[in-house]
């Protein structure tokens, strides 16, 4: 329904980012790998991926936007989805813990316990995807991603990352004060990275 959406950035956060284009703003979700991937020019282009979700009981229906800088990153998103018990929002759990590279490589060489150190993948579900993915992934061209972001407001970056994936506030802010307090000098993906590894 929608391709991608190109436009003026109004703001870009871990969890998401707000494009303005023909004087509408658009919300739109992303992944660490996509965060690290938005360059800081005034305009950007995001390939989307449209979500509805209709609850049963009400008839109500959650329209959610996720947005991609890459390609081949919004492919992964849409294989892991097709996947039962993967969620868009665990599609997105998993592209912000592994880049695209590092969870295509998991998946081609059939590395369960990588899979399984993604928060909230279980090791049935781990398997799930490497079985039925592993011949699906050999046709998608990966690249390796780096991160350069950089910010003042790190700590607070990440905390509000985590607590916008649904962690515990005391436990996130927990978490990434000692991961800061033990790293020193460290990006917010990569900060982001580490406390998803120990939550």
């Amino acid at each position: 329904m929608i391709e991608f959406i190109k436009g003026r950035l109004v703001a870009k956060y871990p969890t998401h980012a707000i494009i303005e284009t023909n004087g509408l703003g658009y919300f739109i979700n992303i992944s660490l790998t996509t965060y690290s991937d938005i360059s800081d020019a005034e305009e950007v282009q995001l390939l989307i991926y449209y979500s509805v979700n209709v609850d049963v009981r009400s008839g109500s229906s959650n329209h959610i936007l996720f947005g991609f800088v890459k390609a081949e990153e919004r492919n992964l998103f849409k294989l892991l989805i097709g996947i039962s018990g993967v969620s868009a929002n665990t599609a997105r759990m998993m592209l912000s813990s592994l880049n695209p590279s590092e969870l295509g490589n998991a998946i081609g060489s059939e590395n369960v316990a990588v899979i399984k150190s993604v928060k909230g993948i279980g090791p049935k579900l781990a398997q799930r995807i490497v079985t039925e993915l592993k011949d699906k992934i050999s046709g998608l061209e990966i690249s390796s991603t780096n991160s350069l972001a950089q910010s003042n407001t790190i700590s607070e970056e990440a905390l509000s990352a985590l607590l916008a994936l649904g962690f515990d506030k005391s436990k996130a802010n927990k978490v990434v004060n000692n991961i800061v307090k033990k790293e020193g000098e460290i990006t917010v993906e990569a900060l982001i990275k580490l406390a998803l590894q120990q939550m």
